[in-house]
């Protein structure tokens, strides 16, 4: 039995036409009968780094009997010079998240995957709590299940008061072990009570792990990293994933 939040996760490699750029976490989410693969807007863009892919490549589970059979997906990120991915904007800057629609149509018929969905995300009437424990679902540094192409998941917990914008900006912080590839993993919480519309995913979706926090008063020498992390509010797919 497969636990069903390992197949939201996607492993996104970048490319540079065949060249192999970078590797990041991923993940889907549905909404009605439109599908999305969400990540970290730097994974498809970063202009301080200067990384800059025209595609990127998903894993897909393509066999309900044997989870080792798996091809690559290949999305392109531009057409005819526009890009076709969408990214958040608010009053504070840019938003670290970003989504891409696939066509279901093309993907192979026996794909083998859990999508999200907008009953997953926190609504006004559920209780988040400081400290709540968390899943980051993701492939750091690449790691995963090479055999059956799974992702790993770290334990982490809500560092900061949820619902409050930290520092004025649109995320939280969870206190996780993290590393790089994490970018664009699903922080989730286990949800108490499942209902009917949450299928087989009894889970809550409550944001895009972004990129690791540090102090720039820190002592290199005298004092650890902080171990913080940034996770945009997962409120803001409603709005890229509009119509």
């Amino acid at each position: 039995m497969i636990d069903t939040i390992l197949l939201t996760a996607a492993r996104i490699c970048t490319f540079d036409h065949q060249r192999a750029l970078t590797n990041a976490s991923g993940f889907f989410f549905a909404r009605g009968d439109r599908l999305f693969v969400v990540t970290s807007r730097h994974v498809m863009r970063d202009r301080p780094s200067r990384h800059a892919p025209d595609r990127i490549e998903i894993e897909l589970h393509i066999d309900p009997a044997n989870m080792a059979g798996s091809t690559g997906f290949s999305i392109p990120l531009y057409r005819h010079g526009s890009r076709l991915w969408r990214q958040g904007l608010d009053a504070a800057g840019d938003i670290d998240v970003a989504v891409i629609e696939i066509d279901r149509g093309a993907l192979p018929p026996t794909t083998v995957y859990r999508a999200f969905t907008p009953a997953h995300l926190a609504g006004p009437c559920d209780s988040v709590e400081v400290g709540s424990s968390l899943l980051v679902v993701g492939f750091p540094l690449g790691f995963h299940d090479t055999l059956h192409h799974m992702p790993v998941v770290r334990q982490a917990v809500i560092a900061s008061s949820f619902g409050l914008r930290f520092k004025g900006e649109g995320y939280f912080l969870t206190d996780a072990r993290t590393h790089r590839g994490t970018s664009g993993a699903p922080v989730v919480m286990r949800l108490p009570r499942a209902t009917v519309a949450h299928g087989d995913l009894p889970w809550m979706l409550l944001g895009v792990h972004s990129a690791r926090l540090d102090v720039g008063t820190r002592d290199l020498e005298l004092d650890e990293a902080l171990g913080l992390n940034s996770a945009w509010y997962a409120d803001i797919l409603m709005t890229l994933t509009e119509a």
